[in-house]
């Protein structure tokens, strides 16, 4: 039976976990980890496919459920455990992530296997379709922000396909969609500290109604003059501006005060 404090809605069609394997790119090459693999019908798939696959499931029952039934797979390694706590650094080798993950943790889960993106190469993942949007989302519209862009500095971000309710049990209150992010082996713009990029990124969209020079001129002193020099008009509104936008903002505040690159 489902737990609705673990937000265990369980997809069963498997023409739509296909397209999730195929979506992955999974091969007889690769280890992949699968988050709450519930009743194990995403898990059976992906053994077929992949060289190895880890498997974390916090739920004991369904945990005793999947050893009992799957636990002699030579490929599969079954994890009691919580996916927001588990150790990715140990597997050791690259890894693809292929999940359809509880929604109320796909940004925590998300975060944390970014974390680990020395060896993470991809994730496939089935959350609620406004996250998809919200991830893959170009500047100019209100989906577009924090996670966007953070997203977008990491990896490659597509929205290949969206899935209907009735793919699930219990039928869930909201859309889904499969989001595929493909981990860049270098970010895609230049900053001069990422800790400055993403504070730039995250206190632009604090205050996203008001225009870009408004939203930062408390928390960074200078930020006129680095607009200027951005060739970027201080009375744009955050979500107008693209990655590159606010790189090359960072660059520019970053060097206006003299920093040292990171």
């Amino acid at each position: 039976m489902p737990r609705k404090a673990l937000s265990q809605n369980f997809l069963f069609d498997p023409s739509i976990l296909g397209r999730i394997i195929e979506t992955a790119g999974v091969g007889p090459d690769d280890t992949v980890v699968e988050i709450g693999p519930g009743p194990g019908r995403l898990t059976r798939m992906l053994a077929e496919r992949a060289g190895r696959v880890l498997a974390i499931e916090v739920d004991r029952e369904l945990y005793a459920r999947l050893k009992a039934g799957m636990g002699d797979r030579e490929n599969l390694t079954l994890i009691l455990g919580d996916a927001l706590r588990f150790p990715y650094e140990r597997i050791g080798e690259p890894f693809k992530v292929v999940a359809n993950i509880p929604y109320h943790i796909t940004t925590p889960i998300i975060f944390r296997l970014l974390e680990h993106r020395t060896l993470l190469r991809s994730m496939t993942l089935t959350v609620q379709k406004e996250v998809a949007r919200r991830a893959a989302a170009a500047p100019g519209g209100r989906d577009y922000g924090v996670l966007s862009l953070m997203l977008q500095y990491r990896g490659e971000v597509r929205v290949p396909f969206t899935i209907p309710r009735g793919a699930f049990r219990p039928v869930p209150k909201v859309d889904s969609a499969c989001l595929h992010i493909r981990i860049h082996g270098k970010p895609p713009v230049e900053v001069p500290s990422e800790e400055l990029f993403f504070s730039l990124v995250r206190t632009s969209f604090g205050q996203r109604r008001k225009s870009i020079q408004n939203s930062l001129q408390r928390d960074f002193p200078g930020i006129g003059e680095a607009l200027r020099r951005a060739g970027i008009e201080r009375m744009r509104r955050p979500e107008t501006l693209s990655l590159e936008d606010f790189a090359r903002l960072s660059r520019e505040l970053a060097a206006s005060r003299g920093d040292e690159p990171a």
